[in-house]
């Protein structure tokens, strides 16, 4: 069966509960539904349970931003994985903002990922290396610890539930786009990475994305790679305009 091609916004914190629900109704008559492309809106937290009685989750799934790793507990302010089932479909995990902002760790990221696949949520796996380690050279060596370390405790049973996010942290916001190659090489190295710990088929099979200040005017350049399954961005996401257009040329680069 054919891979699906994944479009990830990322609205980040904004849009309150008024502004979440009139962007989703503009984006619900700009965004054409096809067959092979899953289109995935990832709100902030407070929004998903009112979005989801508002969504058509033939045309959308949601994401989560965020939650604990714990079902429950004495855990003042978090929200559990658990509480999200049933509302979200995928969660974002291991977003740079989480790590270099919150301080996460690969042993949050991995245990987070375990409990997204406990409770029938599939992770998006964000992984991907600063400034100063391209500058040095050092991508597939933070590529590899991070994927390592975010997938230490999913069985090859659960491995194609999860979706790697390479998302080159010098390329979130900025403006700066990687070139072509550099995101083909991140991901042949991804599912090398990913051939090696659970075998070839899962390494073809599993689905990568790559995000970093995409916009309608490159994202065909990138949906037409063999290397990757789709894009994960966030202001463009804020855009019912260009989340459109973006959809498109994913759509277009299948056809």
């Amino acid at each position: 069966m054919m891979k699906k091609k994944l479009v990830i916004g990322n609205w980040k914190m904004n849009l309150n509960m008024h502004e979440s629900s009139i962007f989703l109704h503009n984006l619900s008559e700009k965004v054409k539904m096809h067959r092979d492309v899953e289109v995935i809106l990832a709100p902030s937290t407070f929004t998903l349970q009112s979005l989801s009685l508002q969504v058509n989750h033939r045309q959308f799934k949601l994401a989560a931003q965020n939650f604990y790793w714990r079902d429950q507990g004495a855990f003042t302010g978090e929200v559990s994985v658990s509480q999200l089932r049933g509302i979200v479909q995928y969660a974002l995990v291991g977003h740079s903002e989480r790590r270099n902002i919150f301080g996460e760790t690969d042993k949050d990221v991995r245990a987070k990922v375990a409990a997204a696949i406990r409770n029938n949520i599939r992770p998006i796996l964000c992984i991907g290396e600063n400034s100063d380690e391209r500058n040095y050279g050092e991508t597939n060596l933070v590529i590899s610890d991070q994927l390592i370390g975010g997938l230490a405790n999913v069985s090859s049973e659960d491995i194609e539930k999860v979706v790697i996010a390479y998302e080159p942290v010098w390329a979130i916001g900025t403006g700066v786009n990687a070139m072509s190659e550099d995101v083909r090489k991140a991901a042949r190295m991804i599912r090398r990475q990913v051939s090696d710990l659970y075998g070839q088929k899962i390494g073809k099979n599993i689905q990568v994305v790559y995000g970093g200040s995409i916009e309608p005017e490159i994202a065909g350049d990138y949906a037409k790679m063999q290397e990757i399954d789709g894009l994960l961005m966030g202001g463009a996401s804020l855009s019912a305009d260009k989340f459109s257009q973006i959809v498109e040329k994913i759509y277009e680069s299948i056809k």
